[in-house]
């Protein structure tokens, strides 16, 4: 485990070290959404009956942010480990490829566990929001930051260089988390693109976290959670069948 150990240390140390950029920034951006739509969109979107649609916002955007910053530390550090040269560090050690998957997603996990909080610890007060189920909320966070710790790790060693990151980012990334109804609820889609959303497990994420606030949502929990668990189980098999191939890192 000492090489586990001092990985993970090295990835935490890593956005840590930077925490104006990798954990307040995401937390002010979370905040001026909130605002933004909030002002623009409070009278027009259908929330949950008896919630308001400022507090509506706030498990979305902090649900968004932790994906988004999840999916951002494993995926950057491996493509800059990889464009500057330094990835042999990392390769060279007796590591397990089980090893480097868990480090560098128990460290995405961190991270946007860290921006979540900060977001629900900024926002909810300001629209006077509480957590009705935190075990639910913590379960769904856990579960979606380490999907997209995953997602990360599969993009970092997809991508060659910053643009195919980018692209990764771009193209796949942010249009399912925000069409996973951060800013609205599903049930106020047309039956197609109620049926659509259900494709995306984005939005299971963020559907079983919000129900952690309101004890209300648009699909059970309890689906949800399978949803989400079966989609992590599936996609950190395929990540660390890539890993132990050595694809792009050792090949």
């Amino acid at each position: 485990m000492t090489g586990f150990l001092t990985l993970l240390q090295k990835e935490l140390l890593r956005f840590w070290k930077v925490g104006a950029q990798t954990i307040a920034a995401p937390v002010l951006t979370a905040v001026l959404y909130l605002v933004v739509f909030a002002q623009v969109l409070a009278d027009r979107v259908a929330a949950f009956e008896g919630v308001r649609y400022t507090a509506f916002l706030v498990p979305g955007l902090a649900m968004m942010s932790m994906l988004q910053n999840a999916f951002a530390n494993s995926s950057s550090s491996l493509i800059q480990s990889k464009v500057t040269g330094n990835i042999v560090f990392v390769l060279l050690p007796p590591l397990s490829y089980r090893e480097f998957f868990f480090a560098y997603v128990g460290a995405a996990i961190v991270r946007g566990l860290v921006v979540g909080a900060g977001v629900v610890a900024v926002a909810a007060p300001l629209v006077g929001v509480g957590i009705a189920h935190p075990l639910w909320s913590i379960a769904f966070a856990l579960l979606g930051t380490a999907v997209l710790g995953a997602m990360g790790v599969v993009a970092g060693i997809w991508a060659d260089k910053m643009d195919g990151l980018a692209a990764f980012q771009n193209f796949i990334i942010m249009p399912f988390t925000f069409l996973s109804g951060v800013f609205y609820s599903v049930r106020s889609l047309p039956d197609f693109w109620q049926s659509v959303s259900h494709l995306n497990p984005f939005f299971y994420m963020i559907d079983g976290f919000r129900y952690g606030f309101f004890g209300a949502s648009d699909v059970d929990p309890f689906v949800s959670l399978a949803v989400v668990a079966v989609f992590f189980a599936s996609l950190s098999a395929g990540t660390l069948a890539l890993l132990r191939s050595g694809y792009k890192l050792r090949t």
